[in-house]
């Protein structure tokens, strides 16, 4: 049997992360193992994981906040180095249906008999009040006679996409091993999407319609530093420019790139 170890960032969210946690450990496919990676909360968030009964769980509070980027790319590092063969990468304020992550796995099978190559399983997220969120971006592949390849597992409820998020996203180790890990210099806002577009290039990761997660927003739509209303989060806006200018530059065209600096 596969192993595969759960990945939870957390930052000053005890009382998300312990809801988090409840969902993870309630899986009808249980977690070989869970790994919280801790980006220096000053909450109680680590004393509340020492004080924890979850059975088998592994915490590691880093010394300083190194941002999304740098939390994200030390998970997934920890978890290749305890032996995953997948793994299962959320941020705190995600809470998976009980079955999210069995859906994932008969989703892995499936496209293993079918021969069907993917680098990514996504679940499909909602907000609490039953929106979709998160939604990733089509893959932009081809078939072999030139038309665009998504409907191929529609009726299976399995969509190609390329542009994602880490709500809740499966990893093999092969793709760790190929392409490494997220960019953790990113800081905050775009390594998901750096990651998901850069080990997509080839073969698609695939949105699995049945494995279903809710992400807690702490406001609703997408990012956008007009109608932020968190005045924290005002200084990293400067990042989400400059990450955004370097996936596309990275990724797109010119024309792209001019229409992304036109509209910042």
């Amino acid at each position: 049997m596969c192993k595969v170890v759960a990945v939870i960032l957390t930052y000053n969210r005890k009382d998300l992360l312990k809801c988090a946690l409840d969902a993870v450990y309630s899986q009808t496919r249980p977690c070989d193992s869970v790994i919280v990676v801790d980006n220096a909360s000053q909450d109680g968030t680590s004393q509340m994981l020492m004080e924890s009964h979850y059975p088998g769980l592994i915490g590691y509070v880093l010394s300083n906040n190194i941002g999304a980027s740098g939390g994200f790319n030390a998970g997934f590092r920890l978890a290749y180095q305890h032996g995953a063969d997948f793994v299962w990468m959320m941020d705190d304020d995600v809470i998976p249906d009980p079955d999210a992550l069995q859906q994932l796995l008969e989703a892995e099978n499936f496209l293993n008999d079918k021969k069907v190559d993917h680098s990514f399983l996504l679940s499909t997220a909602f907000t609490e009040n039953k929106d979709v969120t998160n939604t990733p971006v089509l893959s932009v592949l081809k078939n072999r006679i030139g038309y665009g390849n998504w409907p191929e597992m529609a009726m299976h409820g399995l969509i190609p996409v390329q542009r994602a998020t880490f709500v809740s996203i499966l990893v093999h180790r092969s793709v760790l091993e190929q392409h490494g890990l997220p960019i953790a210099s990113m800081f905050i806002w775009g390594e998901d999407y750096e990651y998901t577009l850069r080990v997509s290039q080839t073969m698609p990761g695939f949105l699995v319609g049945k494995s279903r997660v809710q992400h807690v927003r702490q406001r609703s739509g997408t990012l956008n530093i007009h109608n932020e209303e968190n005045p924290v989060r005002i200084k990293f806006y400067r990042h989400h420019v400059r990450n955004r200018i370097f996936i596309t530059r990275k990724y797109f065209s010119k024309i792209k790139l001019l229409q992304v600096v036109w509209g910042i």
